[in-house]
C-alpha cells in the first residue's frame, strides 16, 4: 500500500564519478520510491547495452500502474537515438515511474544533451564529483561521523585518514565502526586504539618518510604495505598527496600556518607539518618530484608492467630529488 505522504521526484539525475556516492544516490532514489510503493521494482541497465526500442519498453506506463525505479547507468556513453528518447520522455514522464540517470560528467554530446533535457525538466540533481584533494576527504570523514551520531576533531581526522588511506567506502565504514565502538567520541587515540598497526602501513606512511628524504624507512613502510595489501593507486595517491602538498607550503613562503592555512584551504596541523617537511626542498627538486608521482599515478593505473617497482622506483626518486640541489 502506498503512502500519500511520499512523492519521488520521477526525474533524477545522478552526475559524477565518485562511485560510493553514486550509489549511494541510486539507493537513496529506490528507497525514496518504495516509501511511496513498497512494491517498487528495479531495474538497472548500462546504457551503452540499451536500443531505444528497449527503453521505450522499460519507461512506457504500466497498465497496472506498478511502481517503478529505472535506472540508467553510464548515460555518457548514450547513442543520438537513445539521448532522443531519453529527451522526450523528460517532457512528459510516466506516472508511477522514477527514472534516474547516471552521468559522469563528460562523454559524447547525446549524453551531455540528456543531462541538460533533464536539469530543463526539473530533474532532482545529485551531485557526485570524485573526491581528489585531501580536504575533501577530511570533510568526507567528518560528515560521516556526524551522521552517524558521533563526533571529532581535525587530529582524529587525519589519523583515520592516515591509519585507513583514501579509498571512500573503507573511511565510511571505519567511521562508521568507530561511532558504534567509542559511544560516538571519535578521538585521535580511539583511532590510533583501533587501527593499531594500520598506520604504518598505510601509503601516507610511505608517502611521509619519503617527502622527508629517508630512503630506509620509505622503503621499509612500502615493503610492509604492499605485503598487507595496500592497494598501489592508494600509495601513488598518497605520494602525489604529500609532493603537492610540500610544493604548495614551500611556495607560499614562510608564514603564520593559520595564515596560510586559510589562504591554502587546508587545515592549519597540516600546513605545520608540511612546513616542517618543506625544509631542504629547493624548488627545482620539487619540480622533480612533482613530475615523479605524476608518473608513477600512470604507472601504477595500467603503464607499468610491474607497479610494485615503479612504486618502489618513485620512492627512490623522491628521496634522491630531496638530497639534491641542496
Amino acid at each position: 500500500m502506498s503512502s500519500p505522504s511520499v512523492t519521488p521526484a520521477p526525474l533524477q539525475l545522478v552526475l559524477g564519478e565518485e562511485e560510493l556516492l553514486v550509489e549511494r544516490a541510486v539507493r537513496g532514489a529506490l528507497e525514496q520510491a518504495r516509501l511511496a510503493d513498497p512494491s517498487a521494482d528495479l531495474t538497472r541497465t548500462r546504457v551503452s547495452e540499451l536500443t531505444a526500442p528497449e527503453l521505450a519498453e522499460l519507461v512506457s506506463p504500466s497498465l497496472f500502474a506498478e511502481g517503478r525505479v529505472i535506472v540508467l547507468d553510464n548515460a555518457h556513453e548514450a547513442t543520438q537515438d537513445v539521448a532522443a528518447l531519453v529527451i522526450s520522455y523528460t517532457k512528459q514522464p510516466a506516472e508511477g515511474i522514477v527514472l534516474v540517470v547516471v552521468h559522469n560528467g563528460g562523454g559524447r554530446k547525446a549524453g551531455k544533451d540528456v543531462v541538460a533535457a533533464m536539469k530543463k525538466a526539473g530533474a532532482t540533481v545529485t551531485e557526485c564529483p570524485r573526491l581528489t584533494k585531501a580536504s575533501e576527504r577530511e570533510s568526507f570523514v567528518r560528515n560521516e561521523i556526524r551522521q552517524a551520531g558521533g563526533k571529532t576533531d581535525p587530529a582524529a581526522v587525519a589519523a583515520l585518514i592516515d591509519s585507513v588511506g583514501s579509498d571512500l567506502r573503507e573511511l565510511a565504514a571505519a567511521a562508521a565502526q568507530l561511532v558504534a565502538d567509542t559511544a560516538g567520541a571519535v578521538t585521535e587515540d580511539a583511532v590510533r586504539r583501533y587501527h593499531r598497526g594500520r598506520a604504518d602501513v598505510t601509503g601516507f606512511a610511505v608517502a611521509e618518510k619519503a617527502v622527508t628524504g629517508d630512503t630506509a624507512g620509505a622503503l621499509e613502510a612500502l615493503r610492509w604495505a604492499m605485503q598487507t595489501g595496500v592497494p598501489h593507486v592508494l600509495v601513488a595517491d598518497a605520494l602525489a598527496d604529500a609532493v603537492r602538498t610540500v610544493a604548495r607550503v614551500a611556495g607560499a613562503g614562510r608564514a603564520d600556518p593559520f595564515r596560510l592555512a586559510g589562504e591554502l584551504g587546508m587545515p592549519a596541523w597540516k600546513v605545520k607539518k608540511a612546513l616542517t617537511q618543506a625544509r631542504g626542498w629547493k624548488p627545482n627538486a620539487l619540480g622533480q618530484a612533482m613530475r615523479v608521482v605524476a608518473e608513477v599515478n600512470a604507472d601504477v593505473k595500467g603503464v607499468a608492467a610491474d607497479p610494485g617497482y615503479a612504486l618502489e622506483r618513485a620512492v627512490l626518486r623522491i628521496t634522491a630529488a630531496h638530497r639534491s640541489d641542496r
